[in-house]
């Protein structure tokens, strides 16, 4: 496979599995810019505003708008920051909580229904070079260019390969 052909596998991949993601989730009964700030919050817990936008690659404003009608259905809340005056800190809810939970169970669901139809044999494979591409993902600074050092995802249980 040349480097081309493996880019292009690779983002026919991201988009089709995004697509299938976004389908099954229904993506949170929210908007999608709701349901990618739900599952960075729930991924790294409360953030101000700035930080969210960073980490999601969304302007202020966006975010600001998202937030305020996350707010608003009991999702998140938001609070003046106590490390920084001028900026407000948002905390996922109890219902934010169990709104992500939910969320993660049925793209878990959805992933193993997908893994289920590959042999046992491509299934490892499959584990194996996704383990290897999110190690090369952790160690790109491209991919991890918004995220503090103490931001990064801790390693997967039972992946050496990760750091």
């Amino acid at each position: 496979m040349t480097e081309s052909t493996a880019g292009a596998l690779l983002r026919e991949v991201a988009r089709l599995y995004t697509r299938a993601q976004r389908v099954v989730a229904d993506c949170c009964r929210t908007t999608s810019t709701q349901c990618h700030l739900l599952t960075e919050l729930g991924r790294s817990g409360p953030l101000s505003l700035s930080e969210l936008g960073l980490r999601v690659s969304l302007e202020k404003s966006w975010v600001s708008r998202a937030v305020e009608a996350m707010v608003a259905r009991g999702l998140v809340t938001k609070a003046p920051n106590p490390s920084d005056a001028r900026s407000w800190l948002v905390t996922l809810t109890a219902d934010g909580e169990r709104t992500v939970h939910e969320l993660n169970q049925t793209l878990d669901e959805h992933a193993q229904q997908l893994l289920a139809s590959l042999s046992e044999r491509d299934r490892a494979a499959v584990e194996t070079s996704l383990l290897t591409l999110l190690k090369a993902l952790r160690d790109d600074p491209a991919a991890t260019c918004c995220l503090p050092p103490a931001g990064r995802q801790e390693p997967l249980p039972g992946s050496p390969t990760c750091r």
